[in-house]
């Protein structure tokens, strides 16, 4: 099948979904999703049109990013607006579609957005809406707005353009319109992609292999799952792009055996561009030839690490070795092997499709381009994002994020996944690019953006991601193996109260140590966290340490309990509900807490409704 056959089709299968005959359903049923209810919601839809005997189309769309919002419904008659619906629960979809189907009549009052025009009657267009504005998607063009299981959807947005240009061009010059793009890269420490490929070009052998890192592993990071899930075309597109331009001829798709959906629909897309003539013999009836493979991943962090991934490949315990050589000269087998991330892929194909300049016009000169982020955390409105590098933190969680819930106040925010930094409320106008990130102890990453407030402790925070790291070492050098234990139990003692003086300094100088020692990325960013938060709370760690007190009131050893005489009314909500029976006191009268049977559990504290309980 040529190009033009398929585009045709394309078009064809396009303007039937734009243009449906009957009401088409839209409904987000990525992993978000469906843990918010959509696969329920689905079958409330399929309830509700066979009850009032309505043929319509229901199909299952990756994610809008509006995670906060889900389940989200979009829904179209015929010749009628596209609006979008959220959060829409199972017992709301007779009201929702007697209002929208039944008497074609936009339910205002739940409508969340317009989605294929200008707003009406206070329903805002999609890129209106206060989440959407200040983003620019390339990587997540398509996330949401198309069945990510039809590959004439991917076509008719401009999918597969990139491939059929690049074929025609020379492999050199395709290298170059990547160069010129000033991509990098999206998975961790934002090397050069052109840089990259050109390397692998230059190497010599008769076996080439283009690898995709999808073993997204950073807590609160979901950017490459949602991608995957959403639109698995654009990674696949970019990664035969690097094939045809580095001189390779397979391909392997790491992920994660714990992204089910992103499994299912990666198979279903690369079936679909076998029988397109997309992979294969003769790519597009060109002497090109290429194809992909998925491999799954067994939840180790460290594979993430490319050396590590080429072990696990090869069927050897996931363990980083010492480079040179680097996998462009020596990787999969000891063959010239070039490993992208998810988001970097799905860059790329945008990037030869639009040409390099399109690209350019957005982020900053070192850091050109867009990038994903997933917010989580304390913040109003979580989901994925996809901005313009060098946009500033404070416009991310405040503009974009909707700021702190409950009126909080914001604290700090970590960046870069568990070998990122904690960065406080005076960078909050930090621009976002790697050089800045960088510049203050922190790093991109693959993009988790976790926000926290006013009640989050971050010596706890510091230990707790310190654990993650530490428990996914994979223990073959030793300033990882033994340097990060050894952090972790000063941390552990310093949120119990047992932190010495002189513990806080020690701890920086091992996290230098550390980073200076490891052999690999994670050991090399492990102690990051810590090395944040002393560096900019250090006031936090030194109550701890020499006031054992907990400021942010979270760390349960570091904290005392106390009913307040004058304000107790004696109602014995605390008592009944204390585990230990602490709590003692008659009826109507100001109670008392033992603080020498007290587990500082705070059940008395949550319980209370007249505020009788103090903790210090």
């Amino acid at each position: 099948m040529t190009f033009e056959e398929l585009r045709g089709r394309a078009v064809d299968a396009w303007q039937e979904f734009n243009e449906p005959k009957e009401p088409r359903i839209l409904v987000s049923a990525a992993t978000c999703g469906r843990a918010a209810g959509a696969s329920t919601v689905c079958e409330a839809i399929k309830a509700y049109l066979a009850e009032k005997r309505i043929t319509g189309r229901i199909i299952e769309t990756g994610c809008l990013g509006l995670c906060y919002t889900e389940p989200l419904v979009e829904i179209a008659n015929p010749g009628g607006p596209s609006v979008l619906y959220g959060p829409v629960a199972p017992e709301e979809i007779p009201e929702i579609f007697d209002s929208h189907i039944m008497n074609e009549t936009v339910a205002t009052e739940r409508a969340l957005a317009r989605m294929d025009g200008p707003g009406f009657d206070g329903v805002p267009t999609f890129t209106d809406l206060p989440m959407m504005k200040g983003q620019m998607r390339i990587a997540a063009r398509n996330c949401g707005l198309i069945d990510p299981t039809n590959i004439h959807h991917y076509v008719a947005r401009g999918g597969y353009q990139g491939l059929a240009k690049a074929l025609q061009m020379d492999p050199h010059d395709v290298i170059a319109e990547v160069k010129k793009s000033g991509l990098r890269g999206r998975g961790g420490a934002g090397f050069p992609t052109g840089m990259k490929w050109e390397f692998c070009s230059k190497s010599v052998s008769d076996t080439k292999y283009v690898i995709c890192n999808a073993d997204e592993g950073d807590p609160g990071a979901f950017m490459d799952r949602a991608v995957l899930e959403s639109d698995p075309h654009c990674v696949l597109e970019g990664m035969v792009i690097c094939g045809y331009a580095i001189g390779a001829t397979n391909g392997y798709i790491y992920v994660r055996a714990e992204y089910p959906l992103a499994l299912e629909r990666l198979n279903v897309a690369i079936g679909q561009m076998h029988e397109s003539g997309l992979l294969g013999e003769n790519i597009l009836g060109t002497e090109f030839s290429f194809d992909v493979a998925i491999e799954m991943g067994a939840g180790a962090f460290v594979c993430g690490e490319e050396t590590a991934m080429l072990a696990s490949l090869e069927g050897r315990r996931g363990m980083p070795r010492s480079r040179p050589p680097f996998p462009a000269v020596s990787g999969l087998h000891g063959k010239p092997t070039n490993i992208n991330n998810v988001e970097t892929f799905a860059n790329v194909s945008a990037i030869v499709s639009r040409g390099a300049d399109e690209f350019t016009k957005y982020g900053t000169e070192n850091s050109p381009g867009t990038k994903t982020f997933a917010l989580a955390g304390k913040i109003v409105r979580t989901g994925l994002i996809e901005v313009p590098l060098g946009i500033t933190l404070r416009r991310i969680i405040f503009d974009i994020g909707g700021g702190i819930p409950e009126g909080k106040e914001f604290k700090a925010v970590q960046t870069g996944g568990p070998s990122g930094g904690c960065l406080p409320a005076s960078l909050l106008d930090l621009p976002v690019d790697y050089d800045s990130l960088t510049k203050a102890g922190s790093i991109m990453g693959s993009g988790g953006m976790i926000v926290m407030d006013e009640d989050t402790c971050v010596v706890d925070i510091a230990r707790y991601f310190l654990e993650f790291t530490q428990n996914e070492s994979c223990g073959k050098c030793a300033p990882c193996r033994l340097g990060t234990r050894q952090m972790l139990n000063m941390l552990n003692d310093i949120t119990i109260g047992k932190g010495r003086k002189g513990d806080v300094d020690l701890l920086v100088e091992m996290g230098q140590v550390i980073k200076k020692g490891s052999l690999c990325g994670l050991g090399q960013t492990a102690p990051n966290p810590v090395l944040t938060t002393t560096r900019y709370f250090r006031d936090e760690y030194d109550a701890h340490v020499n006031e054992r007190r907990c400021p942010a009131r979270v760390c349960p050893a570091l904290l005392t309990f106390e009913i307040i005489e004058d304000t107790c009314t004696g109602c014995g909500a605390c008592r009944r509900v204390c585990p230990v029976e602490a709590i003692s006191g008659e009826k109507k009268k100001a109670h008392r807490i033992d603080t020498a049977i007290c587990v500082r559990c705070g059940l008395c504290y949550e319980t209370c409704k007249f505020d009788a309980i103090s903790v210090w």
